[in-house]
């Protein structure tokens, strides 16, 4: 079953905005080393979009041979193209991947039931599992919990990642028995609670320790030590979003010598305003 606390990992780049190797490897060997239960390379924390087809597989295929079967390795191949979704899903595949992270088609805002054609095609031909990912604040279009559930039955699609809300995670945990990862660092403890198996977590690319003991406690359910957990992590979360992520994570990360700074376009380094409150926030985890 995929469960626990999941990375949703930085793409770190060279001042030049290629890709960093080097330091790739050693965001993967820190994030094992800290207890993390999976890597998802090429996700919207990883920039995806602006990462070409060549180097989403350069980076999925160095991500897999750097895990090198310690943790398994999910793979964001969505795309608002079916045929590219299948075609990036097939490459994840031919890079070593174990699954496919398939974010809702953007921008082209299909109906339910071209939705559901999309995902069913990609598990019937990408050579992978599915785990929907469903982010209606990135997407403008949302996995309605009733789709998610006609999804459930087909052969392939293995589990959702939910960040629409409470509600829409709380319907599709009462709909159908797909399990469902925590798409919202804000709501993972809550979620948890009610029946959610773990994260996809852009803050544990900062604090992978506390983000797996946080999902540690509420799989064993150890409530008090999660919400104690859930409460200490809140001002971090917060601040990975006071711009677009992944922005603040990777200032933070570039202040902690994990990666360089660098962003591709149109994202941008944060506002001189905003870059003093994360160094404040730093402070405060003693990062």
């Amino acid at each position: 079953m995929i469960r626990g606390s999941l990375v949703a990992l930085v793409t770190p780049f060279l001042r030049d905005g290629s890709v960093d190797f080097k330091r790739l490897d050693a965001l993967v060997d820190w994030q094992i080393a800290s207890g993390t239960d999976g890597i998802v390379p090429c996700g919207t924390t990883g920039e995806a979009v602006t990462l070409s087809a060549t180097e989403r597989f350069q980076v999925v295929q160095r991500v897999v041979r750097r895990a090198h079967g310690r943790v398994p390795v999910f793979a964001g191949t969505g795309s608002n193209s079916t045929e590219a979704a299948v075609a990036l899903t097939r490459d994840a595949r031919r890079a070593g991947a174990d699954a496919a992270l398939v974010v809702t088609p953007y921008y082209n805002k299909p109906s339910q039931q071209g939705l559901f054609l999309h995902y069913r095609r990609i598990a019937r031909e990408g050579g992978l599992p599915i785990v929907l990912y469903n982010v209606p604040s990135r997407t403008a279009v949302t996995l309605a919990p009733e789709t998610t559930a006609r999804l459930s039955g087909v052969r392939g699609i293995v589990a959702t990642k939910e960040a629409a809300g409470m509600d829409s995670a709380s319907k599709v945990m009462g709909l159908c028995g797909l399990p469902v990862l925590c798409g919202d660092d804000a709501l993972t403890v809550p979620m948890m609670a009610l029946g959610a198996q773990g994260v996809i977590s852009v803050v544990a690319n900062l604090l992978p320790g506390m983000v797996k003991a946080e999902v540690s406690a509420a799989l064993k359910g150890n409530w008090l030590e999660a919400r104690v957990m859930h409460f200490r992590l809140q001002p971090l979360v917060e601040a990975c979003f006071w711009e677009s992520n992944p922005i603040p994570a990777k200032f933070m990360l570039a202040r902690m010598g994990k990666t360089g700074p660098t962003v591709r376009e149109p994202l941008c380094a944060p506002s001189p305003a905003v870059a003093k409150r994360l160094l404040e926030a730093m402070r405060l985890f003693g990062l």
